[in-house]
């Protein structure tokens, strides 16, 4: 749902402020345990780790700034508001997490040379072992925390910094498959640890790009999916009085959305009847998608101007 008024929005503001510190906190513990465990417990994939929960900790920090922004109400400046900037926010976070996944399969493929080449890897210890258990465990409990905010509140950068909390679990189970293998299954076995790395950067890979695409869209002005539209045209249609609709353009603002129409109706009512009409067009649609939702209807006769299909 979409927030509905400007209580609800400080709320929406405030409540995404709480999820996202909660990651960060969690996040910085985290970033000190794995270089710890990375540098004393001889595990270059920790390492590794440890820097893909860096790159978690800034797109926090970025969700905090951005949020702040699109929060902020229409201006001279943005008359549609700022809500673009959390798509910014999401575009970026997406962006760093593909960064992130490039910089972990570099490095997987330099160790990987490395013992191919007759060079021996360190073995783990326990402390890095540990450590991954343990980031494995917090982090998807961290995901399904920020997940289900991200949804409730709908907000794409929340679920973009959820996703990333499932990545960087993903990147320390993986971190505990190689670590394992590289302790217990004997010398030759040490090379599991940057594979493990090199198959979970693939991982980080797509999710980022699965989240920079829907950004990408929307920031070049790309249309609601099929099926927005088609509630949008029958919830209009539903007004008794407007005959038919064409020229629908959508397009999202953030965590809202832009509606522009032409409606056609009976050439002979007064303005002040059709201005009504369009009135509560506007109103049906608003209960629907949100108080913030920017609504345009150009109103036209039916009686002198042909039906084309919406």
């Amino acid at each position: 749902m979409f927030p509905t008024n400007q209580y609800a929005m400080h709320s929406r503001e405030k409540k995404i402020y709480k999820v996202t510190l909660a990651g960060s906190a969690v996040n910085a513990v985290l970033i000190a345990l794995k270089f710890i465990a990375g540098i004393l417990g001889r595990s270059s994939a920790m390492v590794a780790d440890a820097v893909h929960s860096l790159s978690d900790f800034v797109t926090d920090i970025i969700v905090l700034v951005f949020v702040r922004i699109s929060g902020k109400p229409h201006d001279k400046t943005h008359d549609y508001g700022h809500g673009k900037f959390e798509t910014l926010a999401t575009l970026i976070i997406g962006l760093i997490l593909i960064g992130a996944g490039a910089g972990l399969m570099a490095g997987g493929i330099s160790l990987v040379i490395d013992s191919l080449h007759g060079h021996s890897l360190p073995r783990p210890t326990w402390l890095a072992l540990s450590v991954a258990a343990i980031s494995v465990v917090s982090k998807e409990i961290l995901y399904r925390y920020t997940i289900v905010w991200g949804n409730r509140l709908d907000s794409p950068a929340v679920v973009a910094n959820a996703w990333h909390h499932r990545s960087d679990a993903v990147s320390s189970l993986g971190t505990l498959a190689g670590i394992s293998g590289a302790m217990f299954l004997g010398d030759r076995w040490r090379i599991l640890d940057p594979i493990a790395a090199i198959l979970v950067s693939v991982f980080i890979i797509k999710s980022g790009y699965d989240i920079v695409k829907p950004c990408v869209t929307e920031l070049l002005e790309g249309s609601l999916p099929e099926s927005t539209e088609k509630e949008i045209l029958d919830t209009v249609l539903s007004v008794e009085g407007i005959y038919n609709i064409h020229n629908l353009r959508t397009r999202r603002i953030g965590n809202g959305i832009a509606i522009d129409m032409h409606t056609l109706m009976d050439g002979d009512i007064t303005l002040n009847e059709a201005h009504s009409l369009a009135t509560k067009a506007e109103q049906m649609l608003r209960s629907r998608f949100g108080e913030n939702t920017y609504i345009s209807i150009h109103m036209e006769p039916a009686r002198n101007t042909p039906l084309p299909p919406p």
